[in-house]
């Protein structure tokens, strides 16, 4: 998704700024007419701000500094304290620079009467959680603003967790890979050719296997910069195509299907749809406007633009659960939970219980697919160390026999 910046005159006649992600500028228009009558202006915002523009201390979202700021937030704001003091108090104590400074001037927008969402939209649109400045927006318009931050500190301490399960099971394999690719180098680069000399000056023919790891060594030597300089364009030219509308479709697309990971991604997909809808139906926002932020929060591009497409159909009368049928990009659970959901009038309470069970089955599929990496690595190391060793050996054998 893209960010517009955009002014406009509220259906109060009170004249607005803010930011908005949408797909494109007319969706962007689309959303903001939701509750402005009049656009005055709308321009998409460059992913790449200038130098000039620059915040030097970065703006990188500390998930766990995040969801304590949530849980500070509700207890604070349940105990009666007024918001803007509220603010300033978590301001002062919490730790983490970019939280930091976003409260300061999120404070000093609170005590000169701004929204608290609006504040935290226009300082921190760009990095925080678009589910979280939407559930605040709705705990303000219903006066339940303790609710929807201990609502968002569940949410997000959720994900939190479930997000360290599965960068804790792929730890091991990734440390794995990252010691094989050094020790291959070092082997190659720097080992194998202090060897070389003692095979081809004993005058004896050299024996086939140590012959074959002479030469692919002296292939890596001899190519190592045109080899990082492809490796580079390739990424370079994924990245490129990563960023245009049709390749960021087509990757996204490419990884639901392939073996394995595309399970994985379905069922990242399926979590991250139901956990976002339940926090924001359960903080009070209606259907349509929860499929659209929800389609936003997705991190699968293809999933997100299908699941954006929803709000079409609801729009024509059909129900949530006959349009994520229809349109078939979610499971089947999914799908029939969310229509019997609909059915009992319990579909926030139903969510959480899918996104639940979505929750176990991604942990789970994490760990069979690392289950079935780990053998993998550990018989290709295996065979890479037995060449080595038996190549080198039928080398010295030859060596021993010119004695």
């Amino acid at each position: 998704m893209a960010q517009f910046k955009y002014s406009a005159v509220s259906k109060g006649g009170e004249k607005v700024n803010g930011v908005i992600d949408a797909f494109n500028e007319l969706d962007a228009a689309k959303r903001i007419r939701e509750s402005c009558d009049v656009i005055l202006k709308l321009e998409e915002l460059s992913d790449k701000p200038g130098l000039l523009n620059m915040d030097l201390g970065g703006n990188k979202l500390n998930s766990k500094a995040f969801t304590v700021m949530c849980s500070q937030f509700a207890i604070i704001l349940r105990a009666g304290v007024p918001l803007a003091r509220a603010v300033n108090l978590i301001a002062k104590k919490t730790t983490d620079k970019v939280l930091h400074r976003l409260l300061t001037k999120v404070a000093a927008d609170v005590e000169g009467g701004r929204s608290l969402s609006a504040a935290f939209e226009e300082h921190g649109s760009k990095f925080l959680p678009v589910t979280f400045i939407e559930t605040l927006r709705a705990g303000e318009s219903s006066g339940t603003i303790d609710q929807s931050f201990e609502t968002m500190q569940a949410h997000f301490d959720k994900q939190l967790k479930t997000s360290a399960k599965v960068k804790s099971a792929m730890a091991y394999p990734l440390f794995v890979i990252a010691i094989a690719v050094v020790v291959v180098a070092v082997v190659m680069i720097v080992v194998i050719p202090k060897l070389t000399p003692m095979f081809t000056e004993s005058g004896n023919e050299i024996p086939f296997l140590m012959q074959s790891l002479i030469d692919i060594s002296d292939f890596f030597r001899h190519n190592i910069i045109i080899m990082i300089v492809v490796v580079a364009a390739l990424i370079v030219a994924y990245k490129f195509y990563g960023n245009t509308e049709a390749g960021r479709l087509n990757l996204a697309k490419l990884q639901l299907k392939l073996p394995v990971l595309g399970n994985i991604a379905e069922l990242t997909g399926a979590s991250e749809f139901a956990n976002s809808m339940a926090a924001l139906m359960n903080a009070g926002l209606p259907i349509p406007r929860a499929l659209t932020i929800t389609a936003r929060t997705l991190s699968n591009y293809y999933l997100s633009t299908e699941c954006g497409k929803l709000s079409g159909k609801l729009e024509a009368g059909n129900t949530l659960g006959k349009s994520m049928a229809e349109q078939g990009v979610m499971p089947d659970i999914l799908v029939d939970m969310v229509g019997v959901g609909e059915d009992t009038g319990e579909l926030g309470h139903t969510l959480e219980t899918v996104a639940l069970f979505y929750d176990n089955e991604l942990e789970e599929a994490t760990k069979a697919a690392i289950a079935k990496l780990e053998p993998a690595m550990l018989i290709f190391i295996a065979i890479f160390a037995g060449y080595i060793v038996i190549a080198i050996y039928t080398g010295m054998f030859s060596v021993y026999d010119t004695m």
